[in-house]
C-alpha cells in the first residue's frame, strides 16, 4: 500500500520585528494543523522573527538600526524558542520545516529547521549562499545539511530561495532520494515577477527530482508594509507581491490552487505513489542518470573556525598500532 502523507504549505505573517510573537503565532498554526490531521508543513524562509526587507531597501550605510535589531530579535539554536516549535510538533504531531534567522555570537545565519513529529530537531542546515543584498546581513552556511532526512513523514530535503536557482544543491538532494521537498521563499517582495519565477522554480525541481515539493512564502499585511516604509524610506513596490505558496505533484502540476496574496494554507494529501509513477518514466537518480559521464562531488564536512590539532595528536596517540606500522619501526 502507498503511503499519503497530508501535507501543508503555509503563508503567514510575521509579527513585525518581534521573535516571542512570531514564534507564538507559528505554534498556534501548528496546533490549527494538528487538528486538521496534517502531518507535514512548511513555513516561509526565516519567518521568524521575519524577513530582512531593509536590506533590499536601504543601502548598506543606512541600515545599521534595522541590522542590530533583527540581530537582537534573531533565534539562537537551541532556545526557548526552537523548544517551544518542538513541542508544538509533538503535541500536533507534525514534521515541521520552518525558516528562522539563526543567531550565533555576533553573526545571523539564514537557517532552515526540521522538527520530527516527536518534536526532536532532526536537522539545521544554513543556507549556503545569502542572494544580493542578503550578504550585507547573513553569513555563508556549509555542505553539512546538504543532504535529505528520514522522518514520520518521508524524506524530507529542504533549500531557500535562490539555492534553487544551483543545479548542483538541487542534485544533491535529489541523488539522495527526497520524496518530499521543502522550498522557502520570502513573500511580499519584488513584485510579481519574483512569484512567477518562484513558480518556475518549484515546478522545475519537482519534475527533475520527482518529488513532491512543498513551497511556502511570507505575506506581509498592509500594516506591515506601513511600517516598513516608514522605518527604511521605501516606497511599497519591492515590499510587494512575490508569494507563491503551493504543493507540486512530482508530474510538475500545481496540486489545488496557489495562494498568491493574504495569509492561509494550502492543505493536500500526497500520495507516493506518484513518486515511483513519475521515476518509472525519467529518475535522474537511477536508470536516467549517466554517472559513468556526469556525477556530482559533495563535501559534506562542518566547516568549523577552528581546528583543535592537540586533539587530533591525543586520537593519533589512542589509535592501535596496525601489524603494518610495527614492521616499519622493526625496519
Amino acid at each position: 500500500m502507498s503511503m499519503i502523507v497530508k501535507a501543508a504549505a503555509v503563508q503567514i505573517s510575521p509579527v513585525l520585528y518581534s521573535r516571542k510573537g512570531t514564534v507564538d503565532k507559528i505554534v498556534d498554526k501548528i496546533r490549527e494543523l494538528g487538528r486538521l490531521g496534517v502531518q507535514f508543513a512548511t513555513f516561509p524562509e526565516t519567518i521568524v522573527p521575519y524577513y530582512p526587507y531593509f536590506s533590499f531597501v536601504q543601502p548598506p550605510y543606512a541600515n545599521a538600526k534595522e541590522h542590530q535589531r533583527l540581530l537582537e530579535e534573531s533565534v539562537v539554536v537551541p532556545s526557548p524558542e526552537t523548544d517551544a516549535i518542538g513541542k508544538a510538533a509533538r503535541e500536533a504531531g507534525i514534521v515541521v520545516s520552518i525558516g528562522v534567522n539563526e543567531r550565533d555570537g555576533g553573526s545571523i545565519y539564514n537557517t532552515q529547521l526540521l522538527f520530527d513529529a516527536d518534536g526532536t530537531l532532526i536537522q539545521r542546515r544554513r543556507k549556503l549562499t545569502p542572494t544580493h543584498h542578503e550578504r550585507m546581513i547573513w553569513g555563508q552556511g556549509d555542505g553539512s545539511g546538504l543532504h535529505a532526512v528520514d522522518s514520520a513523514a518521508g524524506r524530507i530535503g529542504q533549500l531557500a530561495c535562490w539555492e534553487h536557482y544551483l543545479p548542483l544543491a538541487r542534485y544533491a538532494l535529489i541523488a539522495d532520494g527526497e520524496q518530499i521537498h521543502s522550498a522557502m521563499y520570502p513573500g511580499s517582495f519584488a513584485g510579481p515577477l519574483f512569484a512567477a519565477q518562484t513558480e518556475v522554480n518549484v515546478r522545475q525541481h519537482a519534475l527533475e527530482s520527482g518529488c513532491f515539493v512543498v513551497c511556502a512564502t511570507a505575506w506581509l499585511d498592509p500594516d506591515q508594509q506601513a511600517q516598513i516604509m516608514k522605518d527604511t524610506g521605501a516606497p511599497i513596490g519591492p515590499i510587494s507581491g512575490g508569494c507563491f505558496t503551493a504543493i507540486i505533484a512530482p508530474d510538475g502540476q500545481i496540486v489545488g490552487e496557489a495562494l498568491t496574496s493574504g495569509e492561509g494554507d494550502v492543505i493536500a494529501d500526497l500520495d507516493f505513489a506518484l513518486i515511483d509513477a513519475r521515476k518509472r518514466l525519467m529518475d535522474s537518480r537511477g536508470h536516467y542518470s549517466r554517472p559513468e559521464l556526469l556525477s556530482l562531488l559533495v563535501d559534506r564536512s562542518p566547516a568549523p573556525h577552528m581546528h583543535d590539532r592537540s586533539a587530533y595528536r591525543e586520537a593519533e596517540a589512542s589509535r592501535p598500532v596496525t601489524n603494518g606500522e610495527r614492521t616499519s619501526e622493526v625496519l
